[in-house]
C-alpha cells in the first residue's frame, strides 16, 4: 500500500484528501505546515508528497527547496489556491513532479497521483538495479597487486590519459576499463566497448567509425560507429592487438587530431573520447612481427597498467570464493552455503588458466552440485570435471 504526505494548514483540505486517498487505498499521513511535513518526510519513508503552497512556519516553496536538498526520494506534488503559471514553472524547475491549483479536480489528482507512484516505483527499482550492477563490478582482493591497480586506478581515472590494459584472459581487464570510467568525471556520459577480436577485419573500419549510406552493399543507411557513439565518454576497446593494420592507421589519426571521417564519406567529424585500450598479447612482440604499429602503441600506451593472473594472487581466493558464492546465489536465489578452509586451500591448489572467468564458474558448479557445505572433497570431484 502507498504511503502518502499531505502537508497543509487547512485541516478540512488535509481531512478531504485523507477521505479520499484513503478510499483509493492509499496510507495517508499529516503535517499541518511545512517544518513539520519536512521532518516527516526525513525521518519515514513516504511514496509521494503533497505540498500546498500558502502555510504558516515554512511555506511549500521553502520545504520543496528543503526537500531536494535532503534528497527525498518520493515525487513531491504541489497544490495551491493562490497559483498562477508562474508559480507552477518554478516549483517545476525546483524539483516538484506536478502542480495542481485548488480546487482540486479529483480524477487529475488520481491521474497524478499514478503517474507519480509509477515514477517513485521506477527510482527504487533503478537504485536496486544499480546496487546489483555494483556488486556485480566489484573489485575483489588485497593482494599485492590488486592493491596497486585500485591505486592506479584512484591517480588516472580522473585525467584523460589513455590506459593500455595488459594481462591474460579472463583477468578482469574490462572491469579495470569499466572503473577508470565510472571515476573519471567522463562517468555521466558512456562507456562503449568494443572487442576488437569479435569483428571481421572488414567491417571494423565500419564498427569504430561508422558509415555513410551506400559505402557498402549493405549500408542502406547512414550509422554512427563506436567513435561518435561514446561522444563525451569513454571508447573501450577490447583486444586491440587484433586490429587489422588499416584500422590502427584510421585510429591513430583519430587519436592524433580528435576527428575521424566515415566509411564511404568526406566529411571531418570532432570526437571528444577518453580511449581506454585492453590485450593479452605483448604488443612489443607484435611490432617486431610487424603485426601492429609502433606510433598505435605509444599513442595507447600514456599509462600501461597490467592485471595480474589469479594464480599471482592466490592470497585473494577466500575473498573472491565468498563474493561469488553470496553473488551467485542472490542470482539463483537460493541461500550462501559456507565453505571449509580444506576447500579453500584446495582452490588455491589449481592452475586457474582462465583467471577470474574460470574461477567464478567453478564457484557456481559448486553451488549447485555441493550439499548444504562446500568441502574439499567437493572441489576435489567438481572444480575439474572429467570430460
Amino acid at each position: 500500500m502507498a504511503r502518502i504526505l499531505i502537508i497543509d494548514d487547512e485541516k478540512s483540505i488535509r481531512r478531504t484528501l485523507r477521505e479520499i486517498l484513503e478510499y483509493e487505498n492509499f496510507k495517508v499521513e499529516e503535517a499541518a505546515d511545512g517544518l513539520e511535513g519536512l521532518t516527516m518526510a526525513q525521518k519515514e519513508k513516504f511514496d509521494i508528497i503533497l505540498c500546498d503552497i500558502k502555510m504558516p512556519k515554512m511555506d511549500g516553496m521553502e520545504a520543496l527547496d528543503k526537500l531536494m536538498e535532503a534528497a527525498v526520494d518520493a515525487p513531491v506534488i504541489m497544490i495551491s489556491g493562490h497559483g498562477n503559471i508562474e508559480t507552477a514553472v518554478e516549483a517545476v524547475k525546483k524539483g516538484a513532479f506536478d502542480f495542481i491549483q485548488k480546487p482540486l479536480d479529483l480524477n487529475r489528482l488520481l491521474v497524478t497521483l499514478r503517474n507519480a507512484l509509477d515514477k517513485s516505483k521506477l527510482v527504487t527499482e533503478t537504485r536496486t538495479l544499480r546496487k546489483k550492477i555494483s556488486k556485480t563490478f566489484d573489485m575483489i582482493g588485497e593482494s599485492k597487486g590488486i592493491a596497486e591497480i585500485k591505486d592506479m586506478i584512484e591517480r588516472v581515472a580522473p585525467t584523460d590519459a589513455r590506459v593500455l590494459i595488459t594481462g591474460q584472459n579472463g583477468t578482469g581487464k574490462e572491469l579495470v576499463a569499466r572503473w577508470l570510467h565510472e571515476k573519471s568525471n567522463r562517468a555521466g556520459a558512456p562507456l562503449i566497448e568494443v572487442n576488437c577480436a569479435a569483428i571481421p577485419s572488414e567491417l571494423i573500419e565500419s564498427e569504430l567509425f561508422g558509415h555513410e549510406k551506400g559505402a557498402f552493399t549493405s549500408a542502406v543507411a547512414q550509422r554512427k560507429g563506436k567513435f561518435e557513439l561514446a561522444e563525451g565518454g569513454t571508447l573501450f576497446l577490447d583486444e586491440i592487438g587484433d586490429m587489422s593494420l588499416s584500422a590502427q592507421a584510421k585510429v591513430l589519426r583519430a587519436l592524433q587530431e580528435n576527428k575521424i571521417t566515415r566509411v564511404g564519406g568526406d566529411k571531418e567529424i570532432k570526437v571528444n573520447v577518453r580511449v581506454v585500450a585492453a590485450t593479452n598479447k605483448d604488443l612489443k612482440h607484435e611490432i617486431l612481427k610487424g603485426n601492429f604499429r609502433e606510433d598505435l602503441y605509444h599513442r595507447l600506451s600514456v599509462i600501461l597498467m597490467h592485471v595480474p593472473s589469479l594464480n599471482d594472487r592466490i592470497d585473494d581466493i577466500p575473498m573472491l570464493a565468498e563474493h561469488f558464492l553470496k553473488l551467485i546465489s542472490d542470482e539463483h536465489g537460493t541461500p550462501a552455503k559456507p565453505i571449509t578452509k580444506e576447500a579453500i586451500k584446495e582452490l588455491q591448489k589449481i592452475n586457474w588458466t582462465g583467471n577470474i572467468r574460470e574461477f567464478r564458474n567453478v564457484m557456481e558448479r559448486l553451488l549447485i552440485l555441493c550439499d548444504k557445505t562446500i568441502t574439499d572433497k567437493d572441489v576435489q570431484a567438481y572444480a575439474r570435471p572429467r570430460g
